[in-house]
């Protein structure tokens, strides 16, 4: 069975990254390809591995907390990479309820401001 390889422009295409962007995951070790000369391919774990980070920085991880929860699985397995991931989502969870509560209260004062903009603008002459 051959197993479907990305090559670098292909990756970058895919997830919509830059070139520098997926150089620096490589450079960072989040990402492992193989080399063929100066050419990178991408196969299915770097892929997959590519989903995950661009999840963890969808959700507000830092690449640091990515690489260091992505070691945990080759050196320690699943459970403990799995319990790893319910602390950090956990953690993450309330700082994102935090920024929600920030932005609602954010909201609020900037449509406040505004009416009153209007209701100063409505006592002007024109």
């Amino acid at each position: 069975m051959t197993e479907t390889r990305l090559s670098f422009k292909e990756m970058c295409a895919r997830f919509d990254v830059t070139p520098r962007t997926l150089r620096y995951y490589e450079y960072i070790e989040l990402l492992q390809p193989e080399k063929e000369g100066r050419s990178r391919f991408y196969g299915p774990r770097e892929v997959a591995r590519m989903k995950l980070i661009l999840r963890g920085r969808r959700f507000g991880f830092s690449l640091e907390e990515i690489r260091q929860w992505l070691l945990i699985y080759g050196k320690k397995g699943e459970r403990p990479q799995l319990l790893a991931w319910l602390q950090l989502a956990d953690r993450q969870l309330v700082a994102l309820e935090q920024q929600r509560k920030d932005l609602d209260a954010a909201i609020a004062d900037l449509q406040a401001l505004r009416e009153t903009a209007v209701e100063e603008l409505g006592k002007l002459p024109d």
